[in-house]
């Protein structure tokens, strides 16, 4: 379904396969009101296009989504609504490039000693255009034979558990959190359904990401099934969290995903939604 309204999605800047002005127009195009740009650890997409958005009417919220870890595992925290200026946002930018590049080295180690194949690091920032994540080693390796597709590369070399899933580095959960509140933003626990927790572990991470300052959970996000969104809306009611929805639109799919698609929203007396605030 989709919704007018959509707080998590990715360009040029991160992962995203649209430059941002592209995701704008396509916002737009779909009949998105209230859009976040969010790309991973860093404000640049959303810098290029405030006053574009402005220009062409649409409610543009800024946005991050930060990489951190907790109990070993990575976590992601969206920042909503920073002051893009705050010298806390834009050194917590810096710190996490720093991070992030150091990190693809590590993963582009890692695949050639697996591999036992020379990964050219040249050539995967060329893909990446900026940041490397790890959808570009993804994308060199189909480009170099090495396996048939994107899928394959996450289910054997890429996903959470491989070779390639580097999480050291990132800062702890509390950390990230505390950047995005002194900015001045709100912090919004990124697709819980994601990390595969059990139930009682996700209370405890959900309990640790209040105990540091946050505010919100994402209960509607992308191609999840209305059974998690329900069973996400619950924790959030008993929480007494806001809740937030987004697509995590990373560029068009064979699997239909795109900019407002998500589960629909539960009704505000159930829970309230993150946007209100702003």
């Amino acid at each position: 379904m989709a919704s007018q309204i959509d707080l998590h999605c990715h360009t040029t800047a991160s992962d995203g396969a649209l430059a941002p002005e592209a995701l704008i127009d396509r916002a737009i195009g779909r009949n998105i009101e209230t859009l976040a740009i969010t790309d991973h650890d860093t404000m640049a997409g959303y810098r290029q296009v405030a006053d574009y958005a402005k220009e062409r009417g649409l409610n543009l919220i800024p946005g991050i989504e930060l990489s951190s870890q907790w109990r070993g595992m990575g976590i992601h925290v969206v920042g909503l609504g920073m002051d893009p200026t705050h010298p806390v946002i834009v050194e917590a930018e810096r710190m996490q490039t720093e991070v992030r590049r150091e990190r693809a080295h590590t993963i582009a180690q890692r695949l050639e000693k697996k591999l036992q194949r020379e990964i050219d690091f040249s050539a995967v920032e060329a893909l990446a255009g900026g940041e490397v994540g790890r959808p570009h080693f993804a994308q060199y390796m189909v480009e170099q034979g090495m396996v048939p597709d994107r899928k394959t590369a996450f289910t054997k070399y890429l996903g959470a558990g491989k070779i390639g899933d580097v999480k050291s580095g990132w800062p702890e959960m509390e950390t990230v959190v505390k950047w995005i509140i002194e900015s001045g933003g709100q912090a919004v626990l990124a697709h819980p359904h994601h990390y595969k927790l059990t139930r009682t572990k996700l209370l405890d991470c959900v309990a640790a990401f209040q105990h540091a300052g946050g505010q919100a959970m994402e209960i509607c996000c992308g191609l999840m099934d209305r059974n998690q969104s329900g069973q996400l809306k619950k924790i959030a009611q008993y929480e007494g969290l806001l809740g937030s929805c987004g697509s995590d639109f990373h560029g068009p799919n064979k699997f239909g995903l795109d900019l407002g698609v998500m589960p629909p929203f539960p009704k505000s007396d159930e829970v309230l939604g993150v946007w209100t605030n702003f």
